[in-house]
């Protein structure tokens, strides 16, 4: 099981209250976390008036089935991308008829290559007219560490998106 940092919650509650009062609802599209931003949503109470649904799209197959991932975007850039990213970001804002999605997909180790080393970490947020996506480098602290602190940026990039999408 993993913790995660003390902030988070902070965080996580911050996101439901603008979202709420901005009256939009939220979706999620996860790989490398596996969850875990769904979790820490869920985790306060009353995020229902908020978060809508959660995808949790570890194989390349879940990420073509429910988020309508082109096959030839895993074939031709790989599942950790930004053109992944961005294709769950707006595949979940779509499959699940939402205001925004958040999509998360990296390597959190251990393993990896040369090209895509633990930490390496492609975030992307969708709103109804705007994408907008982020590399993440983490350190490779482990897996835990690089799982928790891609549920820190991807708050921080929904923060951004909300703030852009006005």
């Amino acid at each position: 099981m993993i913790a995660l940092p003390r902030e988070t919650e902070g965080q996580a509650r911050e996101i439901l209250k603008r979202m709420e009062e901005a009256g939009l609802r939220l979706a999620t599209a996860e790989s490398c976390t596996g969850g875990l931003i769904s979790a820490a949503l869920t985790d306060i109470p009353g995020s229902s008036r908020v978060f809508d649904c959660g995808f949790s799209t570890y194989s390349n197959r879940a990420k073509m089935k429910f988020l309508s991932v082109p096959k030839n975007l895993l074939q031709e850039h790989g599942a950790v991308s930004e053109e992944v990213a961005r294709a769950m970001a707006e595949g979940a804002l779509r499959a699940a008829g939402v205001d925004v999605a958040l999509a998360v997909t990296g390597v959190a180790g251990p393993g990896g290559s040369e090209t895509h080393p633990p930490g390496l970490v492609h975030i992307a947020a969708a709103a109804k007219s705007l994408t907008l996506n982020e590399l993440c480098r983490f350190p490779n602290k482990g897996r835990a560490e690089v799982r928790a602190e891609t549920v820190i940026a991807g708050f921080a990039l929904l923060h951004k998106i909300l703030d852009k999408a006005r």
